[in-house]
């Protein structure tokens, strides 16, 4: 989470406020009074590991083993809590990472009076080299996710953006991304919106994808002239193989 939000967060609570942290396993938000998740907490601050921090926030833990709730998040059944009843709720680096988010969200919207949502950015989703050159953002990650207006909308992270360069930008893209551009966030109260983005058809899918990269970043012609020999002469010599084996 950004450090400025985390601040921005501890100032705006009251002593008395009850706080609920969604997925926050690998470094949880110490000042929340319950934590959801699908980890048991004696592994909580996974990140530690990792050479990260092992938590956010204050030093001490408002919460406790009692109030470390494990389960699926994505579970049909509603989050054990009543409408409401808690008065702030966070949940970052989470949604892009589960089967279900929209679910999520509207537990959150039920559960929560308001509340903080922090996700990676499309655009640094859409680059690659975070984790290795061939992959666009994370490989674990299942959304590429855009908050504008109130509104979160998930798209599916479809493996072909990973295949063909210019459906995401290059590494180099990448390290020109300012901090606040490589995440998106909301701060909400009350409620937001969630929708997930439906494409159908393969040609769609790889258009939407590709529009995206385009409308940012200009990859030289020579490049798309050079895969596209590549495509034609791999599909030759595929035929050329079916033919032999016939």
């Amino acid at each position: 989470m950004l450090a400025e939000h985390v601040e921005k967060i501890l100032a705006s609570l009251k002593p008395e406020d009850i706080v609920l942290d969604v997925g926050g396993w690998a470094c949880p938000f110490n000042r929340a009074n319950y934590v959801l998740d699908a980890e048991p907490y004696e592994t909580r601050g996974h990140y530690a590991t990792i050479g990260m921090p092992a938590f956010q926030g204050t030093e001490t833990e408002y919460f406790s083993q009692e109030t470390w709730i494990q389960r699926d998040i994505c579970e049909k059944s509603p989050f054990p809590f009543p409408d409401h009843f808690f008065d702030f709720s966070i949940c970052s680096h989470t949604l892009e990472d589960v089967r279900d988010p929209l679910f999520v969200c509207s537990e959150l919207v039920r559960v929560s009076k308001r509340g903080y949502i922090e996700v990676p950015s499309r655009l640094m989703e859409s680059t690659r080299g975070c984790e290795a050159p061939s992959i666009a953002g994370l490989s674990h990650h299942r959304w590429l996710v855009e908050i504008a207006d109130h509104h979160i909308q998930f798209t599916m992270k479809y493996h072909i953006m990973h295949s063909d360069f210019q459906l995401s930008f290059p590494a180099s893209f990448g390290q020109k991304i300012a901090p606040l551009d490589k995440v998106d966030f909301l701060f909400w109260e009350n409620n937001f919106t969630f929708a997930e983005t439906t494409i159908h058809g393969a040609d769609r899918i790889y258009e939407n994808l590709r529009q995206y990269v385009a409308q940012r970043y200009a990859y030289p012609g020579y490049l798309r002239t050079a895969q596209k020999l590549n495509q034609l002469l791999t599909r030759g010599i595929k035929g050329l193989e079916r033919r032999l084996r016939a």
